[in-house]
């Protein structure tokens, strides 16, 4: 047993002071990687498109929805400029936003823009709205781009053609009825698991049909995968001519 010390305090068997814990070390915070990736996770699964961009308007990320408008997937945006994609209606508002972001000013912008995803398809217009992100006292700030289509004032689009299905959506599918798994698609076309789930739940959507094996089915049908190939592999440009209904 310890002896007691002089004023009355216990004291060991060694003769030294009994040593008290301190508090627990906090525990170290994530690495920014960590931050990074979680938040490319959550753009691939949200629905709305987005890219973020410097201020010059280069593209630093792209989730599948920003993507899917030109059949790319997003790594393929990446290093692109916003105003190579999309033309606003009114020029000098671009040039008014960048004074505004030279003054510092840290406002959400709205700009009315027109587009085409491809050289025969319909011009389509919408709204970017273009929100200044990252540390306020930065002198070029990181730009947040959301697309809004308006559909509004557009006729219903026809019966889904083999034309309306993207080159991504074409290989994707492909991959699928061959049996690769979603994961196996992933990595062979450089997306996300979210990536690839959005790209197969929009087609089950626009075709009206639910399961995989469905959607493989209806793609065959409507001669976006050629029937006599194997692996299976999307239909040639000149295949198929005609236009099936949904």
């Amino acid at each position: 047993m310890g002896r007691a010390t002089h004023d009355g305090a216990p004291e060991d068997d060694t003769g030294t002071d009994c040593p008290r814990p301190g508090p627990p070390t906090p525990p170290a915070p994530p690495p920014a990687s960590a931050y990074r990736d979680y938040f490319v996770m959550l753009l691939d699964r949200i629905p709305t498109p987005i890219a973020v961009c410097r201020a010059d308007g280069q593209v630093l990320i792209a989730n599948p929805a920003m993507a899917a408008q030109w059949g790319a997937v997003p790594g393929q945006l990446r290093g692109r400029n916003l105003l190579d994609l999309f033309r606003p209606r009114d020029p000098a508002q671009i040039a008014r936003i960048m004074d505004a972001l030279r003054l510092g000013r840290r406002s959400r912008y709205p700009v009315e823009v027109r587009w085409r995803t491809g050289p025969d398809e319909p011009e389509r217009q919408g709204q970017l709205t273009i929100d200044p992100v990252g540390d306020p006292s930065a002198a070029q700030p990181s730009l947040l781009a959301l697309l809004r289509e308006d559909t509004g004032s557009t006729a219903a689009p026809p019966a889904v053609p083999r034309a309306a299905t993207s080159p991504v959506e074409a290989r994707i599918l492909a991959l699928a009825a061959g049996g690769a798994t979603t994961a196996a698609i992933g990595s062979a076309l450089g997306l996300t698991v979210d990536g690839v789930n959005y790209h197969l739940t929009r087609l089950a959507r626009r075709w009206r049909v639910q399961g995989r094996t469905a959607l493989v089915a209806k793609a065959y049908v409507l001669g976006v995968l050629a029937a006599d190939r194997w692996p299976p592999a999307p239909a040639a440009p000149d295949d198929g001519a005609r236009s099936p209904g949904p």
